[in-house]
């Protein structure tokens, strides 16, 4: 019986956290749409969050709201969006600069709520971990090759590292028993090649051993702001380096998640505390915030790019020919969520 209500428990947990990311995720993301819609003189239709049936709505200076049964998406309806409309407000009659600024405000939305977001998650902890060198454990094999207390990491391989947490990330996509670090040292650049990590295998993978600390410094208003947005920086190029290891082939294409992979994400990050649950709520966000302006026609980014050929040629591309390439990215869209969800499905089962 104990273990029942220990099992009910760990559930109602999961669901609870997995309303309140995907909630907000998404809340955000519209009310950018809405808000800058409004501002632009366009006619919101709804502003739905959540998809399904309605539960309730209301209908407030022409705009109808409304909360819908599944709490996975949202919508902003807007007049003309998705067919031709000469009513007032209509979206396709407003000028083109300001139908992208309600098109790529849904993401910045999402990129501003990561950093949000992420300047709570370092307002929790105890000292900001830099990069640079504190000491180094008995036999370090990267003191041996050159690396030096106080030297501050700056690059990894040619890519540069905002926070701590990069030079983990770089090493881990290190296949070789050595890097080269680019660092700072006495206020000068120095470049260290080849330098070598002991290393052991997991999962078929060479992994490199870290063998040294940083050094972790206090808190100041302005070290948590620059610490929130170079993570929020770092952040964003992991999904960017994501995607490309995901299409260059590098990771397998059935590492793929989807809705139930996050599910399960969220589970494992709401058993382990407020904060680590924050971090991946910044991590979805950002991450939504970029796969939106990817230029996929039934995103954002393909929205975009129809108008930016709009604004660059000073006439617009006719509309049904975009609502068809939009219907086919849609379509396009929910194959891959499938393949995704089985993919979840079947790690789960496994």
């Amino acid at each position: 019986m104990a273990s029942f209500f220990s099992s009910a428990g760990s559930f109602l947990i999961t669901v609870l956290a997995s309303v309140f990311v995907f909630g907000i995720v998404i809340f955000i993301h519209e009310l950018g749409h809405f808000l800058t819609a409004k501002f632009s003189g366009i006619q919101v239709n709804e502003f739905a969050l959540g998809m399904g049936p309605t539960l309730f709505s209301f209908t407030r200076g022409g705009t109808k709201y409304g909360l819908r049964l599944f709490p996975i998406g949202g919508f902003v309806s807007m007049e003309g969006e998705d067919e031709e409309s000469e009513e007032a407000g209509s979206f396709t009659k407003a000028p083109v600069g300001n139908r992208i600024l309600v098109t790529v405000a849904g993401a910045v939305m999402n990129l501003l709520l990561g950093f949000v977001v992420l300047v709570c998650v370092v307002c929790s902890q105890q000292l900001i971990s830099t990069r640079t060198v504190a000491e180094f454990y008995e036999g370090a094999s990267t003191q041996q090759s050159g690396l030096q207390v106080g030297d501050t990491i700056v690059a990894v391989n040619g890519r540069r590292c905002f926070i701590a947490n990069d030079i983990i990330y770089e090493f881990a996509r290190t296949q070789q028993g050595q890097a080269d670090l680019t660092v700072l040292r006495d206020g000068k650049r120095v470049q260290l090649d080849n330098v070598v990590f002991d290393t052991y295998e997991e999962n078929g993978v060479n992994q490199l051993v870290i063998d040294f600390k940083v050094l972790g410094e206090k808190k100041t208003v302005g070290s948590v702001l620059k610490e929130a947005g170079n993570w929020t920086l770092s952040l964003g190029r992991m999904v960017v380096l994501s995607l490309t290891d995901l299409i260059t082939g590098r990771i397998a294409v059935n590492n793929l998640s989807g809705p139930v992979g996050i599910v399960s994400a969220i589970s494992e990050a709401s058993s382990l505390g407020l904060s680590s649950l924050l971090m991946l709520l910044a991590l979805i966000t950002i991450n939504l915030g970029i796969f939106n302006l990817l230029p996929i026609p039934a995103l954002d980014g393909g929205r975009l790019v129809f108008l930016i050929i709009e604004a660059i040629r000073r006439k617009p591309i006719s509309q049904k020919y975009e609502i068809a390439i939009n219907a086919a990215g849609f379509i396009l869209l929910i194959g891959l969520m499938i393949f995704a969800t089985f993919n979840d499905i079947t790690k789960l089962i496994v």
